[in-house]
């Protein structure tokens, strides 16, 4: 019988890329296999997040933004096309990366995965009391009631009848759902001495000459000239607490409201690590936040707390660990809750999903804003794992940090899993584990920033292991375990620890040494690291957090880097320092010295464009004419930090202060970091560094590591280790949490925490060296630490 010839449908089994050309990449053209597992590796700042987020993702969002209507193309920005000759194969792209979660005070674990939910209809089935529909169970829904007169039109007449309207919501009326009450200090606000005409306000953006302040002096409800120490009580009330009421002002219709109502809405209703530098400074003056003493911090309403299955209110499932909220969703299924199967089902693969995914020791009502990188990522991921989609473009950014090595295999098959759904995987990622399960490996370098954007091998695992390329050659090495380690100088003693989940902890952990935290994500390790702050207030955390700063924040601004290089254009043209600096004077006045608008949409996320009048410069056009060694302030600052540090090293434009500071950032690998590239785009691990590079000049101490490996390339995890001891040896006390091997190894004491995670572990279940616990290798830490260091090749030292 004769084979029928191949559909032409069939023939689109690739995404091939021609002529890749954004940020450092140089012409890349390659193809790439549909319905496969292909893994991006190379050192950081070699391209690969040019590649495959900046032009493949890029440019699949790009050509769906083009299939919306004109009408809603008209209210979004223009994404500017990728810099690559030709894109063809291209599908629907999902970006799975380790953006934190949403700022919005009301996103919880529960609202961003849709389990609050599924159990919201859970108990308005089977609660008792019932509270009412599933809204009732909703601490975003208030409770409203209404009444007044509807006009009906019956035939030629129209009849005016009476009716009322009511919802029944879950949301606490006291906090308003935040679980939150706010007790702000009004002298914080305003000095009651001065009159409204005198500008009394402290709060940001409260200006006399401000359309904030002339709304509430034009009011009409209160004296303009009067010192607010001098209101009556009805002018106070007005003043601090009237409801949103329609005033005229200068011909124009205004809401004027209470300042207390209104600073609610516009400031404190949001994550406090979202707001701007100078609101946050504001907020945390002059707002103090206490547990809402009515709802107890659960943000419901008193009918949603007493309505319960089984003695278990909404707020108590919430508050449960999610493999304890598991075991109970199953014994309602096994208790045949009537009508209610497939719900409970559904609930129940998804709670499944948690655990499976390494997330089981969070509990739904987490503030989300809370979560790491990491389990931003795979919370993200879980909206993936039961899709009925197919044939779509799944793309990871590191999906293995914060996870144990225990936990990585379980990350991987899950990736296979998408994989095997017809879908194409694309893997940003370091870890060996990850990289062996490829299908397809592309490999870009040599080096970081100008010195990489080249392919360097593209092909399967093996022929990775087999080439001469940096990852080839890194992929099987292993560090070695330490023969001897430091004595310690002193110790912190933390006794009976109890925060979160642990468990009466005893330890002393050691200090003149490097000291690694282990064990499974969710295990304590953070939690005995707050025990050990409270015995010893000095200890520096350096983590990967966010970093607190505006828009216009890059690293020459954070680290300092950015005075001595205005000095030095500021003497060398004769012109004020201030003109140098895109926050100040010479800042373009369109972009504010950004270099893009931002166009924020509720309904989207946010989008920034090129500025057209500085062309993305940040600076005005005179700023730009006054040059030190023929470079512009915009020239330098897109220089890459090693490039910066060879400028700044000649004797035409010696700097010996930026020099310094640019050493410190290339011994902590960022090298190919662009030093005017907002703080905003940093990964966690480069946040991380950049915070480790300022520490360093200091000497001393007690420095706190979490996953200092982060976005490491294998070949720069040695360069890690080798600072590490640097800083030991210098008299400054390092302890680290840490997943990679490489690092366990090269410590001088581990302290593994565990065996589980959440109410699993909490207990130290080894103290020692690296070479004890391989010995012993009664731990998930100590099996894995032991098939380490026995595969591939040992790391000279």
């Amino acid at each position: 019988m004769t084979s029928p010839a191949p559909h032409a449908a069939d023939g689109h089994d690739l995404i091939r890329v021609r002529g890749a050309r954004e940020n450092n990449l140089r012409g890349i053209d390659l193809d790439l296999p549909k319905r496969r597992l292909t893994v991006f590796t190379g050192v950081s700042g070699s391209g690969k997040s040019s590649l495959v987020f900046g032009t493949i993702a890029a440019e699949s969002q790009r050509m769906i933004n083009e299939t919306y209507s004109s009408f809603v193309q008209g209210f979004m920005p223009n994404l500017a096309r990728p810099d690559v000759d030709s894109l063809e194969g291209l599908t629907t792209a999902f970006i799975v990366d380790q953006e934190r979660m949403g700022a919005n005070a009301r996103s919880t674990v529960g609202t961003v995965t849709d389990a609050n939910a599924y159990l919201r209809t859970l108990f308005s089935a089977l609660a008792e009391p019932s509270a009412g529909a599933p809204g009732a169970y909703s601490f975003n829904v208030p409770s409203v009631t209404a009444a007044g007169a509807m006009t009906v039109q019956k035939g030629d007449r129209t009849i005016a009848e009476k009716t009322t309207f009511s919802r029944v919501g879950g949301m606490c009326p006291r906090c308003e759902g935040m679980g939150q009450v706010t007790d702000l200090d009004l002298t914080e606000l305003y000095d009651e001495s001065r009159s409204l005409e005198d500008g009394p306000f402290t709060i940001p953006g409260y200006t006399a000459d401000g359309g904030a302040v002339k709304i509430i002096a034009k009011s009409g409800f209160l004296p303009a000239d009067t010192p607010i120490a001098s209101f009556t009580a009805r002018q106070r009330h007005d003043f601090l607490y009237k409801e949103p009421t329609k005033v005229k002002i200068d011909g124009i219709s205004m809401t004027y409201e209470g300042l207390i109502p209104k600073i609610q809405k516009s400031m404190l209703s949001k994550d406090p690590d979202s707001m701007q530098p100078h609101i946050r400074a504001f907020v945390e003056r002059a707002v103090t936040f206490i547990t809402c003493p009515e709802c107890e911090g659960t943000r419901l309403a008193e009918h949603a707390r007493e309505s319960r299955i089984d003695g278990v209110s909404i707020a108590d499932a919430c508050a449960l660990q999610i493999t304890d909220l598991r075991d109970w969703v199953g014994g309602l299924e096994d208790g045949g809750a009537p009508g209610v199967g497939p719900l409970l089902a559904n609930l129940h693969a998804l709670l499944d999903a948690f655990v499976t995914i390494g997330l089981g020791y969070l509990s739904l009502d987490r503030p989300s804003g809370t979560l790491s990188g990491g389990e931003s990522q795979r919370t993200r991921m879980i909206r993936h794992l039961g899709s009925a989609l197919t044939d779509v473009t799944y793309v990871f950014d590191e999906p293995t940090i914060g996870l144990h090595p225990h936990d990585v295999g379980t990350l991987n098959r899950l990736l296979l899993e998408l994989r095997d759904k017809g879908n194409t995987v694309l893997v940003v990622e370091h870890k060996p584990e990850t990289i062996a399960i490829a299908d397809h490996v592309v490999d870009l370098g040599p080096r970081a920033g100008t010195a990489g954007g080249t392919l360097q091998y593209e092909g399967d695992v093996a022929g990775l292991r087999a080439s001469d390329t940096l990852t080839g050659r890194h992929l099987d090495t292993r560090v070695a375990v330490k023969g001897t380690v430091r004595e310690p100088t002193g110790t912190i003693a933390v006794r009976d620890a109890r925060g979160h989940n642990l468990r009466g902890v005893d330890v002393d952990i050691p200090l003149g040494v490097l000291t690694a935290i282990t064990g499974v994500a969710g295990s304590g390790k953070s939690s005995l690291l707050e025990a050990a702050r409270a015995v010893e207030p000095s200890i520096t955390v350096v983590d990967q957090g966010a970093i607190r700063g505006s828009r216009r924040s890059n690293p020459a601004t954070y680290t300092g880097l950015l005075d001595p290089i205005r000095k030095a254009f500021a003497k060398a043209t004769g012109a004020k320092p201030a003109l140098f600096s895109n926050n100040s004077e010479g800042a373009c006045p369109q972009c504010k010295g950004a270099g893009v608008i931002y166009t924020e949409l509720g309904f989207m996320e946010t989008v920034s464009t090129p500025c057209e009048d500085c062309g993305g410069r940040r600076f005005q056009p005179a700023v730009l004419e006054l040059t030190l060694a023929g470079a512009s302030i915009a020239d330098v600052l897109e220089m890459s930090v090693a490039r910066a540090r060879e400028f700044f090293s000649t004797a035409e434009s010696s700097v010996p202060a930026a020099r310094k500071l640019l050493e410190r950032l290339e011994a902590v690998g960022l090298g190919y970091l662009t030093i005017g590239q907002p703080l905003t785009t940093l990964s966690g691990g480069e946040r991380q560094r950049l915070k480790l590079a300022t520490r360093m000049g200091e000497d001393g101490g007690v420095v706190v590591l979490d996953e200092p490996t982060t976005g490491l390339h294998l070949a720069d995890v040695q360069t890690l280790l080798d600072l590490l001891d640097t800083l030991v040896d210098g008299g400054t006390s390092v302890i680290v949490i840490e997943h990679h091997q490489a690092v366990m190894a090269h410590a001088d004491h581990l302290i593994d925490l565990g065996p589980g995670a959440g109410h699993e572990g909490g207990r130290v279940v080894f103290e020692g060296s690296p070479a004890a616990l391989i010995a012993e290798a009664s731990t998930l830490t100590g099996q894995h630490l032991r098939d380490y260091v026995g595969a591939g090749t040992a790391a000279t030292r």
